[in-house]
């Protein structure tokens, strides 16, 4: 079935301080066209995951402008999610595709969601594989039908491409992260639009340090010695225990250093818990190292002050479609370090806005330079702010859809 998501309110007034004013002015103008029309958005979940925080903004901004939107997540039997992950690994380049019972555990699954579909609507976006399908079973239902793909497509299993394809190719139109994600042979409409942060969002509104202070040591973080972030999935791709790993050489030369992994454990992610306990084993008995998720009450607010107190964050990804995490950390004004794959180098400007790292040893060294010269740390986390501002806040977001709504209508 297709449970529907509350979402609050939100105005885009409320942004026209961190804008520039013609981008304000363009989503009003394509707002105006597109009144009262019906845009569904379809994800696997409503918590857990970087899709999920653009959704609960960009629902209410697309309300706020005059469009009558709505978000539903796809509920399914255990199997399916399993099926799904193995999809999720395989586009990101893992060998195991699916085999033809999860194929048609998948494709049955999907038949079934479908059927509390409806009708009625003029956009329907369907975000990742997980709901892929719909467009499939349900047909056109006389909408436009967008699928958005959030993952590193670059070098997907061609087994899984192959099978994929033509559910794609139903599609009006397709938006990758990148230009490199886009799948060979797909000749439908493409558009490359990179994701973005809510600046007003619990986890990104100012913190004082004092209040991220008090907030952090509930953890158990201690308040002087520099503190190592990384905010992520527990997930191999995510790497956090090459993040361990750096941590144990950057601890040789700063003793007192800490370090936190914050995730959260989604429901469309059934390796998340085994990952988390190899995390965990991989740590040891390392008092200085904090590994916590949501299930110790670490929520957007906690997030928040662990990204504001750290003095260096972290995302030290294999793969990674885009990485929200890095946008979040330089809106705070932290040097960040991340892995130089996926959407990553978009967000850091190499020496600029922080530092891309292949390996442990660099990531370590990198680390070590920034707790080394914090005013030149500053500088870069100033830098990266600005770059966050230009580039990756909602409103552009909405931008883009109102954009494509546009094109598509006519």
């Amino acid at each position: 079935m297709l449970q529907e998501v509350h979402v609050g309110h939100k105005s885009l007034a409320d942004y026209q301080s961190m804008v520039v004013k013609p981008l304000v002015e363009e989503i009003r103008e394509l707002a105006e066209a597109l009144k009262g029309m019906r845009v569904l958005h379809i994800n696997a979940t409503s918590f857990g995951g970087g899709v999920a925080e653009i959704l609960y903004t960009l629902v209410p901004l697309m309300r706020d402008v005059g469009l009558d939107a709505d978000w539903r997540v796809i509920m399914a039997a255990q199997e399916f999610y399993e099926s799904t992950k193995l999809m999720h690994n395989a586009l990101q380049g893992n060998p195991q595709g699916l085999n033809k019972a999860q194929q048609d555990i998948y494709e049955e699954q999907s038949r079934l969601a479908t059927e509390s579909l409806g009708g009625g609507f003029d956009f329907i976006i369907v975000h990742d594989p997980q709901p892929l399908l719909l467009r499939h079973f349900a047909g056109d239902l006389g909408a436009k039908w967008i699928w958005r793909c959030h993952i590193d497509t670059s070098s997907p299993n061609p087994e899984l491409a192959r099978y994929m394809l033509p559910f794609v190719q139903l599609y009006d139109a397709a938006i990758f992260s990148m230009d490199k994600y886009v799948f060979e042979g797909l000749d439908i409409p493409i558009k490359v639009y990179m994701p973005a942060i809510d600046p007003l969002s619990t986890k990104n509104m100012v913190l004082s340090p004092e209040d991220a202070d008090y907030v952090v040591s509930q953890f158990g973080v201690e308040p002087g010695p520099p503190l190592l972030l990384q905010v992520s999935r527990f997930d191999p791709w995510k790497d956090p225990l090459g993040v361990i790993d750096a941590y144990r050489l950057v601890k040789k030369e700063f003793a007192s250093v800490q370090l936190a992994l914050v995730g959260s454990m989604a429901t469309d992610d059934p390796e998340g818990w085994a990952f988390f306990t190899k995390t965990v084993e991989h740590a040891g008995d390392d008092g200085d190292v904090l590994i916590l998720s949501n299930l110790n009450n670490v929520g957007n607010l906690e997030v928040n002050a662990f990204q504001a107190r750290a003095d260096v964050v972290i995302q030290k990804s294999i793969r990674e479609g885009f990485g929200l995490t890095v946008s979040e950390a330089l809106w705070k004004v932290k040097p960040t370090v991340g892995g130089n794959v996926g959407g990553i180098p978009q967000q850091i400007r190499e020496g600029e806005t922080g530092f891309l790292v292949d390996s442990v040893d660099q990531c370590a060294e990198r680390c070590m330079w920034i707790l080394d010269h914090p005013e030149e740390a500053r500088n870069m986390g100033r830098a990266g702010k600005e770059h966050v501002r230009a580039n990756f806040l909602m409103p552009r977001v909405l931008r883009d859809y109102l954009r494509l709504f546009s094109e598509l209508t006519k």
